[in-house]
């Protein structure tokens, strides 16, 4: 375990905080400022205990030739100022100031190359390194690893979110309550392969939807239609089937599909059992198959979902994503642990409002998949363990 940001004396000091404040800003309004909200606690820990905070994050993908203002973080300096009831300095290094928040890290090459020198200058700016970005945990950047390799023999230590996120993300999962049971969907196989070859023998059942599916279907000789396949992907696909089958872990395809010839909600649709029609594609898990994967996760005691069943955004066919996440919900309710990776997954149970229903929504789609996969992160291995 990571020392945490509440563990040691601020006191008179300023805290160089790396937040993940990439919210969505839509006209210079932000539209969703979840992220803003959940670095609040470790932000709060520090101003409470008499210390000063400057604060570092990355929004969207600038070119990194400096200022672009639809990428300027001035929106979320002006939402935290009403959030904390306070002033928030913007862009300005200020030492005086409690609350500082610099511009987009992004709007600099050295941000996402790691450039020491650009490391230095930040470094610059806090007696204490303190990492609460989960959402970028598994990126080198220089704000993630440069910075506090600038900052040794300074404490450097876990915000309260990424602590959290480690603590679900790692160790629950390591320690997992069985029957455990891993929920994988999304659009590309290729995205979740690795997380599969590393669950394998792990948990007890993996079950698969999304697009994702429709490789894995062909790799078992059944037709799909005109449903997205990877096709460089089939042969890892078979691969993997035949890995679980000799493996502890029973892997799960959808048995019948929610199909149509286009994406669109007036669109014919047709709900197929077995191979889907020349013409057509699978767009989301069907009745049969949401009944089946039900009854499996009613009996779980820990759940990882990561990925939705079908494509949820677009009626008729979020029904698959929507039951699931219920049969989630409900298994929270009996006592089981429930971990939602960020992304797609998190915006569905956003869209259904079951975010209380959750044990745990990671805050980092990226990230939390690749924990899935069992990689380490080199942003999260320099931070000081817990004494």
């Amino acid at each position: 375990m990571k020392q945490t940001i509440d563990q040691i004396d601020v006191a008179g000091k300023r805290v160089l905080m790396r937040v993940d404040f990439n919210v969505p800003i839509h006209h210079g309004e932000i539209t969703d400022d979840r992220r803003i909200q959940m670095a609040l606690p470790s932000i709060r820990s520090v101003l409470d205990r008499g210390g000063k905070l400057t604060l570092i994050s990355h929004l969207g993908r600038p070119s990194g030739d400096g200022f672009e203002a639809p990428y300027s973080l001035e929106p979320v300096a002006k939402r935290l100022g009403q959030l904390l009831t306070r002033d928030v300095v913007f862009s300005e290094v200020d030492a005086t100031s409690d609350v500082v928040l610099l511009e987009n890290l992004r709007f600099s090459t050295g941000e996402k190359s790691g450039d020491a020198k650009f490391a230095k200058a930040l470094a610059k700016q806090g007696d204490i390194y303190c990492n609460d970005a989960f959402g970028t945990a598994h990126r080198n950047h220089a704000s993630m690893v440069a910075v506090p390799e600038a900052m040794e023999g300074k404490p450097r230590v876990a915000g309260l979110l990424l602590a959290k996120e480690l603590q679900y993300l790692d160790y629950a999962i390591t320690n997992a309550e069985k029957p455990f049971v891993a929920v994988l969907g999304g659009a590309k196989v290729s995205d979740k392969m690795g997380a599969i070859e590393h669950l394998l023998g792990k948990v007890d059942t993996i079950l698969l939807g999304g697009a994702m599916a429709y490789t894995f279907i062909v790799a078992t000789g059944e037709g799909v239609g005109k449903s997205v396949v990877e096709s460089d992907r089939v042969k890892d696909a078979k691969n993997m089937i035949e890995a679980a089958t000799a493996s502890s872990t029973v892997l799960y395809l959808p048995v019948d599909h929610v199909c149509a010839q286009n994406i669109q909600e007036s669109a014919p649709t047709q709900t197929v059992i077995g191979s889907i029609p020349d013409g057509w594609m699978g767009l989301d898990i069907g009745p049969e198959t949401i009944s089946k994967y039900a009854h499996i996760l009613q009996n779980a005691k820990t759940i990882i979902w990561n990925g939705p069943m079908g494509v949820f955004e677009t009626m008729p066919f979020e029904e698959g994503t929507r039951q699931i996440a219920k049969a989630i919900a409900k298994a929270k309710e009996r006592g089981a642990t429930s971990i939602v990776g960020g992304g797609d997954s998190a915006a569905a149970i956003s869209a259904f409002k079951l975010d209380s229903k959750m044990t745990h929504i990671s805050t980092g789609g990226g990230a939390s998949l690749q924990m899935l996969e069992g990689k380490a992160f080199k942003s999260v291995a320099i931070l000081d363990d817990a004494v």
